[in-house]
């Protein structure tokens, strides 16, 4: 698998997960992105991603309408299903370039890094501007070859979000990438639906795109809670992507679905500690983890009074705890040997009282 960095950190095999907090579709307004920022840094994620859209010029048709699920009530779970015009989900998200500079600079003074999804090269030029580390396409622009050519040719990492798209379609998106002379790409297998049905996600597409591409592949997460990102990261993902919210009552697309901010602390050191937990595949013990194990294994004892000179045989012998003298399968080594030294009944014997 190709590795490369992103920011100060590299990202792919051999290298810890990366996390990011995705806050493009929950905010609406520079106020709302800027908390957003402070609960990305706060939480130790490594980036933060929003989304840069121009939704009039987007939005060619206006009267498209869009579906989704909010939370009607918190203590049941119970979720209401609104549909309204796509435009207006996507115009709350409309921020000014100067409001864009604003927050960038507000990821820098945390040391956080930023991303975005661009729909237009305009946006690609303005996130080249800015400094941002990653670039994504929309899944529903995987097939936009002259938009992702535009963004690959910036250098900047792209990461392509898959959706619903066919494998034939990725493939081609990442040779686009790839004729630019551009091979910092980020595959994302992300489930469609907001959220996410558990017949859409889907997991075993993961270790299908690894086996496909030798680029990491990440996991963008539509569903409530974490336990697919956690499934995710044990199927090898390299980056889990999960969105964050001021509160996830909101009557908005994707707030239903994502972490609050007293969650994200919790979900970012749950990926932490599952990452150390996972290691790396071979067995390596400690100091500590090698001196404990012999207190559960055995060694030979002196099962009655031995003199000196006397033949060492099975039936003089006894295994006991700790294993720090001779091992059980260290036996027919020591059997026939003649003791230097008298052993008395229950004394550990070591090789150094055998000639």
């Amino acid at each position: 698998m190709k590795t490369f960095k992103i920011g100060s950190k590299y990202i792919g095999e051999g290298h810890p997960c990366y996390i990011v907090l995705e806050a493009g579709p929950t905010i609406d307004s520079i106020e709302t992105a800027l908390k957003l920022v402070d609960v990305a840094a706060e939480s130790g994620a490594d980036a933060i991603k929003f989304q840069i859209i121009d939704a009039e010029r987007l939005m060619g048709n206006k009267d498209v309408d869009f579906t989704y699920k909010v939370l009607k009530d918190r203590e049941t779970g119970e979720m209401e299903t609104v549909t309204e015009s796509l435009f207006e989900i996507l115009r709350r998200r409309v921020l000014t370039t100067d409001e864009w500079r604003k927050i960038k600079a507000r990821c820098d003074e945390l040391n956080l890094t930023f991303f975005a999804t661009i729909d237009f090269p305009e946006g690609v030029d303005l996130v080249a501007e800015l400094g941002c580390h990653a670039i994504k396409i929309a899944s529903g622009d995987v097939s936009h070859s002259y938009l992702i050519s535009y963004a690959a040719a910036t250098g900047i990492p792209i990461m392509l979000d898959t959706g619903s798209s066919t494998i034939g379609e990725i493939e081609k998106a990442v040779e686009v990438v790839k004729a630019k002379g551009n091979e910092k790409i980020i595959i994302h297998h992300c489930p469609s639906g907001y959220p996410a049905r558990l017949e859409s996600i889907n997991l075993n597409t993961i270790k299908t795109l690894q086996h496909m591409f030798e680029f990491p592949i990440a996991f963008s997460d539509h569903t409530p809670g974490w336990d697919m990102d956690i499934a995710a990261v044990t199927l090898g993902v390299c980056m889990v992507e999960k969105t964050i919210t001021l509160d996830k009552m909101t009557r908005s697309c994707e707030h239903v679905m994502s972490l609050e901010p007293h969650e994200t602390k919790s979900f970012v050191n749950a990926i932490r500690d599952l990452v150390i937990a996972l290691g790396t595949g071979r067995r390596i013990m400690g100091d500590k983890e090698a001196k404990d194990k012999l207190k559960a294994r055995r060694s030979i004892f002196a099962k009655k009074h031995l003199s000196k000179g006397s033949v060492l045989e099975e039936e003089s012998i006894d295994y006991c705890r700790p294993g720090t003298g001779i091992r059980t399968d260290e036996t027919a080594y020591a059997f026939g040997r003649v003791l230097k030294k008298e052993v008395q009944r229950g004394e550990m014997i070591q090789w150094e009282d055998l000639d």
